[in-house]
């Protein structure tokens, strides 16, 4: 009997793999990091960012090492390939918050009431003062006009691919779908500034501007939302056809608010992606330094567009409005993603009895 027990515990004990404690990788981040500072003071480098690519391969070296010494070769490989995804993600945010520093840094010296509540009519440029109100109305409405526009066509679109389409149509929506996404803006705003403005004679107006934006988010939306309803279980159909309920309905009923999380997501990425394009602006809505409400008719600001314009003047207050302004974009797009989250997780199907 004894002798079964020993083997027992003789099995188990081999089959008992050695593994490095818990702290290990804070002690190699914190060792990593001397590391990385004295190879770079050694070699006359004064960059922190010279010193964190040293410590970063002085980090996957040294996990691999000790994973191959303590836990053998597979746990090695394993080590090193978080290593790897760690120290990708963090060459991915580190330029990532180092922007968005700078810009709040810079952008609240000028960003108060005042700035967000007046336009740069009659303010000279090389002087502090002004604002970009008119620049907010123009972002917001041509922004709204490209999402209205951009939307309903895109999720109609993405419905009959994945619920209908079938054939040589199919093929082509798909085809020319993926040709739109690679458009560049400025051809955007080269096609509805010959066709709009010199073909039917229409004036430079905020509505133009927001046609050229709803062609680039127009493939955005349609691919998000094609996806989205490709991942809604083949279940959920079959057993709502087999109640008897017509596919339009079980499509508006089952299998839109199934997948609305992810199509209201697929939306503000597309807004997200269109709110920062200044290239069809200039073509189409011509920049104006006065407050114009009336979106299809004159010249409009935009955020983008005063961003560009008040960083040409060259001058210290023109450069301070510009980071004020791009700070108020980015705002602007942060809101969005939140309102987004919040319809999502508001529409989204409710689990659970």
């Amino acid at each position: 009997m004894s002798t079964v027990v020993d083997k027992g515990a003789h099995r188990a004990s081999s089959l008992k793999q050695a593994r490095l404690p818990r702290w290990t990788p804070y002690a190699l981040v914190v060792g990593s990091g001397a590391a990385g500072a004295g190879i770079g003071t050694a070699l006359g480098m004064g960059s922190p960012f010279q010193w964190g690519l040293f410590a970063a391969l002085v980090f996957i070296i040294a996990s691999y090492i000790l994973g191959a010494m303590v836990e053998g070769g597979r746990q090695a490989r394993d080590r090193l390939a978080t290593s790897l995804v760690w120290v990708c993600f963090l060459l991915a945010v580190i330029p990532l918050f180092s922007l968005l520093w700078e810009t709040i840094d810079r952008g609240r010296t000028v960003l108060d009431g005042y700035f967000l509540g007046h336009s740069m009519e009659g303010v000279q440029t090389i002087l502090p003062g002004g604002g970009a109100y008119h620049a907010i109305i123009g972002t917001l409405e041509q922004v709204g006009l490209a999402t209205l526009i951009a939307v309903p066509i895109g999720l109609l679109t993405a419905i009959y691919l994945v619920e209908y389409g079938r054939g040589q149509l199919a093929k082509a929506v798909t085809f020319f779908v993926d040709v739109m996404t690679g458009i560049p803006s400025i051809v955007a705003g080269l096609f509805i500034l010959s066709f709009w403005i010199i073909i039917l004679d229409f004036s430079y107006s905020g509505f133009a501007g927001a046609m050229a934006l709803a062609i680039l988010m127009m493939p955005i939306v349609v691919r998000s939302t094609e996806e989205m309803l490709k991942l809604v279980p083949d279940e959920l159909r079959e057993a709502s056809l087999a109640l008897g309920v017509p596919k339009w309905r079980t499509i508006l009923k089952v299998v839109l608010p199934t997948a609305i999380g992810g199509i209201t997501t697929g939306v503000m990425l597309a807004v997200a992606r269109i709110a920062g394009e200044s290239a069809p602006i200039v073509l189409l809505v011509f920049g104006a330094t006065g407050i114009n409400n009336n979106p299809f008719e004159g010249a409009q600001s935009s955020l983008p567009y005063y961003i560009y314009e008040q960083w040409q003047l060259g001058n210290d207050a023109s450069f301070n409005r510009a980071w004020a302004a791009a700070l108020v974009l980015i705002a602007f797009v942060m809101i969005l993603n939140l309102v987004a989250r919040g319809i999502a997780r508001w529409k989204a199907p409710k689990s659970g009895r």
